[in-house]
């Protein structure tokens, strides 16, 4: 008799709650719990789908954090008002214009933020006192120190945790960069930035000062024991069993996608119609039904990266040198090797100096600011 019943989208696949048959690991789990008390900002990084969500849930209780789920429309401004939302303020528009340009807001305490009080202002003190609440705090939406300080006064300690950082617009990404560091600098308030990126550096790039003052953690490494134990403690959550040659095809195909691994199984369990756990052990998958499992899951989001190369290779306008076309080249010729390792822009320019209809004339500058162009078509953060 089965001590537990689990159903298989609890253990294998992609679902909104923790995984049951979660791994911890030396890399990313380590890294952000030994780090979480030293007042940092950390930055958890890495491929899509590659557990950095999950990463961040099971790491912290959810009383210890607030999260912001960034969006592709804002500014700083934005950014600053989701906050003190998520802190537990009330916002309204002031007809008063901030130096900025920007319409200023009313930031008041919700009703029901602190249990038994009245409402309040952002002023007023969290004591018990009678008569200690004052009119809602004006302030400027771009001026970090404004934030700062409405989230001082209401005593605010949580965690801040911005959920998709990469869908916000570069010149967003910056500003907030230079944000980061007065947080750092004038106040307990740490935040938790979570994106789909593979530089380490990445915000620290936008704003040197930051270095130092946020770690960065990536999520996107799989070490094949690591994966290897998904596999197995699912297959114990589930009383089933894997074949051998399955599991190695499928730990060699995967590439290191713990997203690959997880819906592959998945889906093998949905063949053999496992919906839940077995009563009784249950042997399935094999080599042949890997191969073709893998091949469906990687297709499922064939679509969407084929409509991206799409429309990547048609950049802003038509013109003479097709220079966005072309910048793909070497990403679609590449070998695994190189696509890891990177391209840097004179690799870039040679190879592109061997194929391209213009040669040896092709230059630095075609290159360069063709590169410099590309976070700025509307396509680029969708993948």
């Amino acid at each position: 008799m089965i001590e537990k019943e689990h159903s298989v989208d609890e253990v294998f696949g992609i679902n909104r709650n923790l995984p049951l048959n979660y791994v911890e690991r030396d890399s990313a789990d380590s890294v952000l719990v030994d780090n979480l008390a030293r007042s940092q900002h950390l930055v958890i990084y890495g491929s899509s789908k590659q557990g950095k969500t999950s990463l961040r849930k099971h790491c912290l209780d959810e009383d210890d954090y607030v999260v912001v789920h960034c969006s592709n429309k804002w500014g700083l401004d934005d950014v600053h008002e989701a906050v003190l939302k998520q802190a537990g303020y009330e916002l309204t528009v002031s007809t008063t214009k901030a130096t900025s340009g920007k319409q200023k807001i009313f930031a008041k305490v919700k009703a029901n933020f602190l249990a038994g009080e009245a409402e309040g202002g952002a002023e007023s003190e969290r004591i018990q006192e009678e008569g200690s609440t004052t009119a809602p705090l004006e302030l400027d939406p771009v001026d970090v120190n404004d934030i700062i300080s409405a989230l001082q006064k209401l005593g605010f300690e949580k965690y801040i945790v911005l959920e998709d950082f990469h869908y916000l617009p570069i010149e967003t990404q910056k500003d907030f960069s230079v944000a980061l560091k007065a947080f750092h600098e004038n106040s307990k308030l740490c935040f938790i930035i979570i994106g789909v990126w593979l530089e380490e550096n990445r915000l620290s790039v936008y704003n040197g000062d930051l270095t130092g003052r946020l770690l960065p953690i990536n999520a996107d490494k799989w070490e094949e024991p690591e994966l290897n134990k998904v596999i197995s403690d699912g297959e114990a959550l589930l009383n089933v069993s894997f074949g051998e040659e399955f599991k190695r095809e499928l730990l060699e195909s995967c590439y290191g996608s713990v997203f690959i691994v997880q819906e592959t199984c998945h889906q093998c369990c949905v063949k053999y119609h496992i919906l839940k756990t077995q009563e009784e052990l249950k042997q399935i998958g094999t080599i042949t039904e890997c191969t073709d499992l893998v091949s469906l899951v990687v297709n499922q989001q064939g679509g969407r990266f084929n409509s991206f190369l799409s429309q990547f290779s048609e950049g802003f306008q038509d013109t003479t040198l097709e220079m966005h076309k072309w910048l793909l080249f070497p990403i679609l010729t590449g070998d695994m090797e190189q696509l890891e390792k990177g391209f840097k822009q004179a690799e870039i320019r040679n190879i592109l100096q061997k194929v391209h209809p213009r040669g040896v004339e092709l230059n630095s500058g075609n290159v360069t600011q063709s590169l410099q162009s590309l976070t700025s078509l509307p396509l680029y953060t969708t993948i």
